[in-house]
């Protein structure tokens, strides 16, 4: 079966009334967008064979469809080709440019979207799975009347099988463009998706889903292999500590779980926006704040002490689903390592508050 009719089936599958809430990647729409494309190719390229030898275009798609070309603007598109065409294409191919400009803009949007949505569903979904006070009590209430956790699990799967076809579809539609465009913008557009933070497989927001898995106990519960996928951690304690998650379509990720700093696993972890993961302390230390400042304190000025990216700290996640797989899994670990980090604490707390005191009183 083709992948358009797998995505088809599964926008219409089980899953239709969760689908119906948010978006997802207009599969078919942008496929005919790229077969028009492919006819103006074809009818472009049959024209270039009566054009004198001494005139010279490019091998590439001469329909410009995609506004991240970054060749030339329209202007200069029709001043360059007008003594090769004459005047009547150029209607067309402005036509064309005029349609199919908004190509990788809608493909943006859409990627956007499907990542806000993920990002939102996701954390609603952990949130009520690590619920404490009130919140706890009532989902305690509720267990009674309805089985919650299975639920959450249900979730869980379906929001794996949704950013995994999303993905799959941006992947085969960005490899389709290449193909018909003769250019690397597909390649390209990965790399703006990657600078944006929206990268669907690479989301911090997937290994919280992952530990979700694990800390559920769905890795020994054969049904759920399949469906949901495979999730496992290896090396937890000790070196290149990793999460690797085979998804359902066969795709295996591989998240190294180390802190770049301390070259430990992480420990209370929080990924910063630009996508690296660091311990709490380990992070609060580059961006020069106090453990119990906490990581949003940083300046606005901190850098990522991996990829130096500035104002990444501001929206870093913390990962407490990441947290409470190592602290069920590694015990000893997990307790050596909040011992270490609540003693840095107060001393740091002792050191700032006598600073504070200083300042005020001046002795």
């Amino acid at each position: 079966m083709k992948f358009g009719e797998t995505f088809t089936e599964y926008i219409r599958g089980e899953e239709e009334w969760f689908l119906e809430k948010c978006r997802h990647v207009e599969y078919k729409k942008l496929k005919k967008v790229l077969k028009k494309c492919k006819t103006t190719c074809n009818t472009t390229r049959s024209d270039d064979e009566h054009i004198n030898s001494s005139a010279t275009l490019s091998d590439t798609c001469q329909c410009q469809s995609c506004p991240y070309n970054g060749l030339m603007g329209n202007d200069q598109i029709v001043s360059s080709l007008k003594p090769i065409y004459g005047s009547t294409p150029f209607d067309h191919l402005l036509e064309q440019i005029g349609c199919d400009e908004m190509f990788f803009e809608e493909l943006m949007k859409e990627v956007s979207d499907i990542a806000g949505f993920f990002k939102s569903r996701v954390r609603h979904l952990l949130h009520i799975h690590v619920a404490s006070g009130m919140q706890r009590y009532m989902m305690r209430l509720r267990r009674c009347f309805r089985d919650e956790k299975q639920a959450l699990v249900e979730e869980g799967k379906i929001l794996i099988q949704y950013i995994t076809m999303n993905a799959i579809a941006i992947r085969k539609i960005l490899k389709k463009y290449d193909k018909v465009h003769g250019s690397d913008n597909g390649k390209n557009f990965k790399l703006k998706m990657r600078a944006e933070r929206i990268e669907l497989l690479h989301s911090p927001w997937l290994i919280e889903l992952g530990a979700f898995y694990l800390n559920s106990g769905l890795d020994k519960v054969g049904n759920f292999k399949n469906s949901f996928g495979r999730v496992s951690c290896e090396n937890l304690n000790k070196d290149q500590p990793v999460m690797k998650l085979m998804l359902p379509n066969t795709t295996e990720l591989e998240f190294d779980l180390t802190c770049a700093i301390c070259l430990e696993t992480v420990f209370n972890p929080y990924a910063l926006k630009c996508g690296h993961i660091f311990c709490k302390a380990c992070a609060c230390s580059a961006a020069s704040v106090m453990i119990f400042q906490g990581v949003k304190a940083a300046p606005q000025c901190s850098k990522c002490p991996i990829c130096r990216e500035v104002g990444v700290y501001a929206e870093a996640v913390h990962m407490i689903e990441l947290h409470l797989l190592l602290k069920i899994r590694c015990k000893e670990y997990w307790k050596e390592r909040i011992v270490g980090e609540r003693s840095e604490m107060v001393k740091q707390s002792k050191m700032f508050w006598n600073e504070q005191t200083i300042h005020m009183i001046g002795y």
